[in-house]
This record gives C-alpha cells, structure tokens and sequence, in this order.
C-alpha cells in the first residue's frame, strides 16, 4: 500500500505542472498566469543577460522568476549580468556568448539598432503586450515598437546618509563638497557621470559641442580629491553599511539600500536628472527566438510583474502593476513622483560615434588623472 501511494505522489509531482497547463494560461504555486504559453522548447537554453540586482529572484520570500518560467516552460534558463550599458555592449559585440534576452537602456538600444545587432519582436504574438502603459510604447529609440518591450523605468537622485548629512541637499553640487572629502561615490561609467558635471554646467546631456564635453572633464577631474571612490553595484554595500555618505545612483536602487540602513535619504537635484527606460531586447545572433518571445511575454505577466517591481524597486511600465492598490510601491513619490515638481528630464540619446569616442576617451583621461 504504501509503495502505491508513493508511486501516486510521485506521479503527482511530476505530472501536475503539465497537466496544469492548458491553451489559456497556465497556473503554477500561487501565480496567476494570464498568457499563453507551450513546453514545445523545453529542454533548450535560453541565454539571458540582464543588470545586477534586476530580477525576483526567491530571496525574501520574493517570487524565483527564472525557476517559475523554468516550471512552466521546461526551458532551461542560463541568466548572467553586467553592470553598466558598455560592459553589456562589448559583450554582446565580442559574439562570445549568443544571448537570447538583453535589458538594456533607452540610448544603447538606438545604438544596438543603429548597428543592426537587434531582432524584430512582433509584438502582435505577445499576449500581454497590451498591458505596457502607452507612455512607454513609441518612445525615441523604437518608434514603431519593432525591438522592444518595456522593462523597468527610472531616475538618476542623490542618495545621502542623513547621520552624516544633516541638511538634506538640493544640488549636485554635493558631490564636490569638501565638508564631505572620502566619504562621496561616483558613478563608475562615462553617460551617468557626464551627466551628473553637464547637468551641473548646464549642458544638453546629448551635445556634440566638444570643449563642453572638455568642460564637464575638467570638472570631474577636479572631483576626484574629495571622492573615496567610482562605483557600480559596489555602491549597495558602501551605502548600506555607512562606508560612505553620498552616491548618486538610480532611484529604485536607493528604496533596495534604505530597507538595509533607514538613515539613508533620496532627493532629486535642482539641476535635473536623467530619466531612462530599460527594454527586453533580443539580439539578432539569438539561438533561441521563439523561447525569448514566450520569456518576455512572461516576464509581462502581471504576477511576475508585480514581483520584479517590488523586489527591484523600480517603476513599472506595466498597467496592472501602477494600478493596483496592493502593490508595495503604489503611488511612491520617488518612484513615481509629481511631474509638476519634479526637476528637469532627459533622455540619454545615442551620441554620433566619433563624439561617442571623443567622451570615453575624455573618461580614461579622468580616471588616469
């Protein structure tokens, strides 16, 4: 007796997520599942190349993303990271890895397409793509929503610790103060700090005027005795530790950092800011097109929509997220702040190649000096 009921639970663990799924969606755990999905690709690898930090990944009691669309699909998912928009670039331009789904940023998207590095998504077989804001849909980089689908949406602030800075700061300005020598950050990527010294000179983050970009050189050079150090992800622990006092870095990082250190604050300069959109892409070499369509369908799923934006801590382009009330971020004023009164916005736009090359080579310049 007790060998037949072992042998019907085994069946049940094996079998039930099958059985389970049908042409209408697919129910797995405590997931609602409204797409459409098949395990007509399992087996196969699915390459994924995504930010640091940027997916629900099962800790904290959070969702596991990856394992449920594992479950589900029987597609193996091999997910790796990078830290920066460049590092994500020369990867995929190196061709070492052919990698499925990418997540990059708004003006390194123009860049992929502009160099013919991304497949077309048809859109039309995505079943939740109408669950993507229309605000999000049509911007800059992809017109006729050819390449892309909305991710994550965001803003660039200044994160301080107020046992250290006890007047909350309203400039960038900050980042220069000598009150504050060894205990300030840096973006360690050229666009983020440029920008951070243009918006400071009052420059167009996308100018090919190159005595500004010398200006705004200049002035980051002059930065460097008051800094303890330039920083990507390493800044999530110099901050939440007290390492350091003031970083700048992206708004939905900040709401990650201050559950780990409470006297950690945000504010959005006077100056203005950059906003960005980082989108699903799929590069042109993929292996494996059809199981990056069913991933990116997935991750619009408004369960797992709802996962990655409370994990991640960043804006949603995704409708049923925004509007639903239970939703942990709903409403946040950093995260979706007033229009009104929030400072001025601006896109990063894939600058022509040779001031492209102009500024990163100004960049080395910076960091050698």
């Amino acid at each position: 007796m007790r060998k037949i009921v072992s042998l019907l639970i085994a069946f049940i663990l094996v079998f039930l997520p099958i059985l389970s799924f049908s042409g209408c969606g697919y129910t797995y755990a405590d997931l609602n599942l409204i797409g459409t999905y098949t395990r007509e690709f399992e087996g196969t690898t699915l390459n994924v190349y995504n930010w640091g930090e940027y997916i629900s990944d099962g800790t904290d009691d959070s969702v596991d993303v990856i394992k449920e669309f594992e479950k589900l699909t029987g597609i193996n998912v091999n997910y790796s990271t990078f830290d920066s928009n460049e590092t994500m670039y020369s990867q995929l331009k190196n061709g070492g890895v052919a990698y499925d789904v990418i997540a990059p940023s708004d003006y390194m998207i123009e860049r992929l397409i502009r160099e013919d590095m991304l497949a077309n998504i048809d859109t039309s077989s995505l079943s939740n793509f109408n669950l993507i804001e229309d605000k999000y849909k049509s911007l800059y980089f992809d017109p006729e929503n050819k390449y892309t689908v909305a991710y994550n949406v965001g803003l660039v602030g200044l994160i301080y610790n107020t046992n250290v800075v006890k007047k909350a700061p309203d400039s960038w300005k900050i980042l220069w103060d000598k009150n504050y020598q060894d205990q300030i950050l840096m973006f360690n990527n050229p666009r983020d700090a440029f920008a951070i010294a243009q918006f400071l000179l009052g420059q167009d983050l996308n100018n090919t005027d190159r005595p500004s970009w010398d200006k705004a050189a200049d002035l980051l050079i002059d930065q460097k005795q008051y800094l303890q150090s330039y920083v990507m992800d390493e800044v999530y622990g110099k901050m939440e530790t007290g390492e350091a006092a003031i970083a700048p870095y992206y708004a939905g990082d900040f709401l990650t950092m201050v559950e780990n250190n409470p006297d950690l604050a945000f504010v959005y300069p006077k100056e203005g800011t950059n906003i960005f959109v980082d989108s699903l892409c799929i590069p042109k070499n993929t292996k494996n097109y059809d199981a990056a369509l069913l991933f990116i369908n997935f991750m619009m799923e408004p369960d797992i929509a709802l996962a990655n934006a409370e994990y991640i801590g960043y804006a949603s382009p995704n409708t049923a997220v925004i509007n639903n009330p239970d939703y942990y971020y709903y409403d946040n004023e950093i995260l979706y702040p007033d229009e009104a009164t929030l400072p001025p916005t601006q896109y990063f736009h894939d600058i022509d190649p040779s001031v492209r090359n102009y500024y990163e080579n100004l960049w080395i310049d910076v960091k050698l000096h």
